[in-house]
Order: structure tokens, then C-alpha cells, then sequence
């Protein structure tokens, strides 16, 4: 079972998000924090992180920064999944590592197969 790790400080977003993958057969694990995250990550690699850009504390370009300097989990495809869709954002979370973009609010009908391309 493919196997998602979802950094997120926002509760509601984490359900929405875990609601809809788990209904495509996805096994989500979260963090509310970037530096549960990164732990998560390298205590389990998953095979997807979805990180938010926008935490308290250390902030996802920050987070993605860190996990690409690990070489034990530097391979896994990350994507940001952010309400920072203001010009320059993708941008930013792309030269930070980022393999992906996807702006929020999701939208539930295309969400799975956008998280799909990044998994092949």
C-alpha cells in the first residue's frame, strides 16, 4: 500500500486530505508540525511527503530544505500543498526542493490523480 506522510498544522486540512486519499486506498500518516514531519520520515520513509508551506515554527521551505540534505530520505518525492499561491510561491517551494505544487483549497475531484503523477 502506497503510503503518504502529510505535514500539516491545520486540522481540518489533515482530514479533508486524509479523508480523500484513504477513500482511494492511500495509507496516510500526518504530522501537525515540520519537525514531527521530518521525524516521521525518517523513522518510516513514506513513498510521498505533502507538505505544507505555512507553519508555525519551522516552515515547510525550511522542512524540504532539511529532508534533501538527508540522504536516507532525500529520494522521497515531496509536493507542497499550500494556500500560498501569491507569484513567486511555486517558485520558492520548488528551488527548495519541492518535486511538485498544488494550491489549496484541494480540489477533491482531481486530487488523487494529481498526487498520482508524483508516485510513478
Amino acid at each position: 500500500m502506497t503510503r503518504i506522510l502529510y505535514i500539516e498544522d491545520d486540522a481540518n486540512n489533515r482530514m479533508l486530505v486524509r479523508r480523500v486519499l484513504m477513500a482511494d486506498g492511500f495509507d496516510v500518516d500526518e504530522a501537525s508540525n515540520a519537525v514531527d514531519g521530518i521525524n516521521k520520515a525518517l523513522s518510516n520513509p513514506p513513498d510521498l511527503i505533502l507538505m505544507d508551506m505555512s507553519m508555525p515554527g519551522m516552515d515547510g521551505l525550511t522542512a524540504t530544505t532539511k529532508i534533501r540534505a538527508m540522504p536516507e530520505i532525500a529520494h522521497i518525492p515531496i509536493v507542497a500543498l499550500t494556500a500560498n499561491v501569491m507569484e513567486g510561491d511555486k517558485e520558492r517551494s520548488l528551488e527548495a526542493g519541492c518535486d511538485g505544487y498544488i494550491g489549496k483549497p484541494i480540489d477533491i475531484d482531481i486530487f488523487v490523480e494529481q498526487i498520482s503523477q508524483y508516485l510513478r
